[in-house]
């Protein structure tokens, strides 16, 4: 088997781009997950805003995965889309997107202030994003993604001991899976707006 390292279609080269198995798959999981989507909205700026979100978000998420960083050339990105495309479709409600972000930026922000180990500038910056799209349903996913992390960090605790501890345990696939969750589960339940 051929290193992950190593083009998947060595004759498909691009200047200054890699296509390795982790990019092909990461890019097909965000087309996946942006189909479905897309499929719980009705057909508009709505669904499509929500489709790029969650395209974003497991960009993002698989990053932070690798990484343990979100970078500010995905995320301060993917904030101005949104931002620009709810003010070109949804301009009145901008201001309600804006305080829900801004306000769960500032949840995330208050553990980053207290000890910068226990959650990242990025993870504070991809809360005003989830904000932005998501309005007040953003608190949905800040609890979802709280309490996913539970479990994963009681392995590691059980499994790594008093160094586990100290161990980091990247949120933003737990904040990613709690937005694409609340972007989905109340649609396909016939609950979403």
């Amino acid at each position: 088997m051929a290193p992950l390292e190593q083009s998947v279609r060595p004759g498909l080269n691009l200047p200054g781009v890699a296509f390795t198995r982790p990019r092909v798959l990461v890019a097909l999981a965000a087309a996946a997950v942006a189909a479905l989507v897309l499929a719980a909205y009705p057909w508009g700026p709505q669904g499509a805003i929500a489709a790029f979100l969650s395209a974003a978000l497991v960009t993002i998420a698989a990053f932070d995965y690798r990484s343990l960083t979100i970078p500010n050339g995905l995320v301060l990105p993917a904030t101005a889309i949104v931002l620009i495309a709810g003010l070109a479709f949804y301009p009145a409600r901008v201001p309600g997107l804006a305080l829900a972000g801004l306000l769960a930026a500032a949840l995330l922000l208050i553990p980053n202030l207290v000890n910068g180990s226990w959650m990242g500038m990025g993870d504070v910056k991809l809360a005003l994003l989830l904000g932005l799209v998501l309005g007040w349903a953003v608190i949905g996913a800040l609890v979802i993604a709280f309490v996913a992390t539970l479990p994963v960090s009681l392995l590691a605790l059980a499994r790594g001991g008093a160094t586990a501890r100290k161990a980091a345990i990247p949120f933003g696939p737990f904040l990613a899976l709690g937005a694409i969750l609340v972007m989905v589960i109340p649609r396909l339940a016939g609950i979403g707006s």
